[in-house]
């Protein structure tokens, strides 16, 4: 466990899930792994506009939280894919609600006059 997450569990549950999914990028990558394996190209391309290095450091702090799982193939060239581990996928529910809230709230600022 990295130690920001053992930090928090010091604190409250809700610190907990902010130091394992909060950073940039990591809601999106998961709900873009809700849809099954991805390569980093994919995952990429799918994330937005996402520099390589911040995708590579926050799929790797994923990992080390036990989210992502990262597999590679010995081919030629190498092939390496991303899943959600079956603890990461118990994320679903709060990842997709999280995507209507937020569609929601863009709609309704969007709205609002001035």
């Amino acid at each position: 466990m990295r130690k920001q997450v053992v930090a928090a569990t010091q604190v409250c549950p809700v610190e907990v899930a902010v130091a394992v999914l909060g950073g940039a990028w990591k809601l999106t990558v998961v709900k873009q792994l809700l849809g099954g394996r991805r390569r980093f190209g994919e995952l990429g391309r799918l994330v937005g506009p996402v520099n390589p290095r911040v995708l590579t450091r926050q799929l790797r702090e994923l990992e080390a939280d036990g989210i992502v799982e990262r597999t590679v193939y010995a081919e030629v060239p190498p092939r390496v894919e991303y899943s959600l581990t079956p603890l990461g996928s118990t994320l679903e529910p709060a990842v997709r609600w999280l995507d209507e809230w937020g569609a929601g709230y863009s709609r309704e600022v969007s709205d609002e006059p001035g």
